[in-house]
């Protein structure tokens, strides 16, 4: 059965908000803790680097949660000018720029985390293993199954 390009567009954007339900959560999880840090007791016991590392990270995250909220707020702000095509579209790109921050943002607080208990020799390893992580599979693997002739499209 074929559908329509209305069916289409539904389909998409039931998807998109759905897989942003999924992403939104854990980022404003970590946002929060992110944002409570300072506030604990041993925070005083950090560096100046430590915590350009922590703010570095908040604002990433934060632009992260904000990214990925952004295509809800498209979506709303356009619901009765039409339009579909272009609500998910640029609620795509919205979408994959937000993992990106979000993605920044665990790196830095694995890294920051690292640092206080181990120190940076600790620390850089284990933000780089997550680093790979996330590029072979959010990034390599979609990318080369999308471009893999054996890979069946609109399974």
């Amino acid at each position: 059965m074929t559908e329509t390009e209305k069916e289409k567009s539904d389909r998409q954007l039931i998807e998109l908000l759905n897989e942003l339900r999924v992403a939104l959560p854990g980022a404003q999880v970590l946002l929060g803790f992110l944002l409570t840090a300072p506030f604990a007791a041993r925070f005083g016991r950090t560096s100046t680097f430590e915590r350009g590392v922590l703010f570095a990270c908040t604002i990433v995250t934060g632009a992260g949660v904000l990214f990925l909220m952004a295509p809800s707020v498209y979506h709303r702000v356009r619901w009765d000018e039409g339009g579909k095509r272009d609500v998910i579209r640029v609620g795509h790109r919205l979408f994959l720029i937000g993992t990106c921050c979000l993605a920044l943002g665990m790196f830095c607080a694995v890294f920051l985390l690292g640092d206080v208990l181990f120190g940076v020799a600790a620390a850089a390893p284990a933000a780089s293993v997550m680093a790979a992580i996330v590029v072979v599979t959010w990034y390599v693997l979609p990318f080369r199954r999308g471009h893999d002739p054996s890979v069946r499209r609109g399974e």
